[in-house]
């Protein structure tokens, strides 16, 4: 397929995509709550700036299963398979070859701190959803780090325009302790459903649990709610 072909069709999924979950992503709690917990004026979707039970800070601590895998970039592979339409396995460059986004937006950890304003770089879930077609009874994502963590996201929420898959932040690249070379984040959530060093997303017709799902973690995670626990 001609590459002026492969950007239409992805142009139209992405469209395609944007319309089935508009109403679902409007409905969302950190959108739609009209009355979130937390506190500090309302950030860009109308939220308090803290949620509740949070306390800002300045660094950005680290948390992991102990295990800090180093892949090196000629290594590294994403894999986008499960229900959809055109599985792919991405190379580094064929990633970075992928429309990139920049963001500034906030790290919110179940662990009870915020880091505020992070300045972000990286490839929207949605342009990489658009990339492969998502059938149409999917429902959620299933994604696995180069550490065997794994994690759920319904679609409304991992399609949201400010869920990326990072490889920049603060104009540098991403450590490896914080989940470099690429980490998902996951602004409206609180971060574990961000799967550090991830190597594979896989596309679901019903909902799975992931790591700490599966050990009595949320399976929503939402921040305005105090939803941190099943």
């Amino acid at each position: 397929m001609e590459e002026s072909e492969k950007l239409k069709r992805v142009v139209e999924a992405r469209m395609k995509l944007k319309a089935r979950f508009e109403d679902k992503i409007r409905q969302t709690p950190s959108v739609a709550d009209d009355r979130p917990m937390g506190s500090g004026k309302p950030n860009r979707h109308g939220m308090p700036v803290v949620p509740v039970g949070q306390i800002i800070t300045h660094k950005w601590p680290v948390l992991d299963l102990g295990i800090e895998p180093e892949v090196p970039l000629d290594e590294w592979r994403l894999v986008i398979d499960g229900a959809v339409e055109h599985p792919v396995e991405l190379t580094w460059d064929d990633f970075m070859a992928l429309p990139q986004t920049e963001d500034t937006s906030d790290f919110h950890c179940v662990t009870t701190w915020s880091k505020l304003d992070m300045n972000w770089k990286g490839v929207r879930l949605l342009d990489l959803a658009a990339l492969v077609q998502p059938h149409d009874n999917a429902t959620h994502i299933l994604c696995y780090g180069y550490d065997d963590y794994t994690t759920n996201v319904s679609l409304e929420e991992a399609l949201k325009p400010d869920v990326l898959l990072v490889h920049t932040v603060e104009g540098a690249p991403l450590p490896i302790e914080h989940g470099g070379p690429v980490r998902m984040i996951t602004p409206q959530l609180y971060a574990w459903k961000g799967s550090k060093w991830i190597r594979r997303i896989e596309f679901l017709t019903e909902n799975k649990l992931g790591f700490w799902e599966e050990r009595g973690y949320s399976n929503t995670a939402y921040p305005w709610r105090n939803d941190r626990y099943s």
